[in-house]
């Protein structure tokens, strides 16, 4: 018992570094900056090094602390894992996924049934979030983001290529034709703020990179501006495998079926803590399997629209 460190103050710890902030742990946890100030700076005392650096009112991880909070983070996740499969009945376990929303409503959720009828008693917890998983407020058994990353204390494998290619209704290519990417000069281009460079890297690529469009939307989400596409509002740079249900729904066809421009893999991400985990090795291997399955793409598939296909990540 010597060797644990004030349990209070290694709570708040770990509030402060994911946070990096006094004042959004003291929000967080419902005490006081002074509260949070004082348990940091007993815990430096007792471990007898200095996790933060103060400098104007801000506070900045140490070298030291940064590898503290990484441990200290897979001992709470642990202890987490543990106490929730202690609460729950023998014979169900539940398991959290953290997703990025625009995989979990366009891939994941269509498919979870899959799932679900192989591991009737696995009670599936979705979160969605798009932040990085060192900041994510509750612990999680996987968690899918697009990678590679550095993620400290988990292991990782990418399962799921995309690819980027412009998308559009029905409806606005009758009004404005597009048989070249300078045609996309007269559309308004639909942006969303968790993809800002994606444009710019596909209108490169396509040989006008310095390309003005008619006019722009921009959105916080993802599946906000694809949603604007559907309505007709503009042009979306859509990922594939994502989108392909609105392709073969006839909501959107893609008017270039080139540049089809690769982007980073979904990966999924687990707990080192967790890695021997039955129900998690489960999942894992049921999301490269669903992957493995989708069918062959091809830039012009038979009605001349894209089809999907699954390649071996780098």
């Amino acid at each position: 018992m010597s060797t644990y460190p004030p349990l209070n103050a290694l709570r708040i710890f770990e509030s402060a570094a994911r946070l990096e902030s006094f004042s959004s742990a003291a929000d967080e946890l419902f005490v006081t900056h002074g509260a949070v100030s004082k348990q940091i700076k007993q815990l430096e005392e007792w471990l007898g090094v200095r996790l933060f650096e103060r400098a104007g009112g801000r506070v900045k991880l140490t070298d030291t602390g940064w590898r503290y909070l990484i441990q200290v983070q897979d001992g709470l996740d642990l202890i987490a894992n543990a106490t929730s499969q202690l609460l729950q009945p023998d014979n169900q376990r539940r398991l959290t996924v953290n997703s990025t929303p625009t995989l979990a409503m366009h891939w994941l959720m269509p498919r979870l049934h899959a799932f679900r009828d192989s591991y009737p008693d696995v009670e599936l917890h979705l979160v969605t979030s798009d932040r990085d998983i060192s900041r994510l407020d509750s612990p999680f058994d996987i968690a899918i983001r697009r990678g590679p990353g550095d993620w400290p204390g988990h292991i990782a494998k990418p399962f799921l290529e995309e690819w980027e290619l412009p998308l559009c209704a029905p409806t606005l290519l009758k009004r404005k034709p597009v048989h070249n990417p300078g045609d996309l000069a007269a559309h308004t281009l639909l942006y969303a703020d968790t993809r800002p460079t994606a444009w710019q890297r596909w209108l490169t690529l396509a040989g006008v990179p310095e390309l003005k469009p008619a006019c722009s939307l921009h959105f916080d989400r993802f599946s906000l501006a694809l949603q604007a596409a559907v309505d007709g509002l503009g042009v979306v740079l859509g990922p594939l495998p994502m989108a392909q249900a609105h392709i073969d729904s006839g909501l959107l066809l893609a008017p270039l079926v080139s540049p089809v421009v690769p982007v980073r893999d979904y990966c999924w991400i687990v707990p080192r803590t967790a890695a021997d985990d039955a129900t998690v090795d489960a999942f894992c291997r049921w999301l490269e399997q669903e992957a493995g399955s989708m069918p062959p793409f091809s830039p012009s598939g038979p009605n001349g629209t894209p089809t999907m296909r699954h390649a071996a990540a780098d």
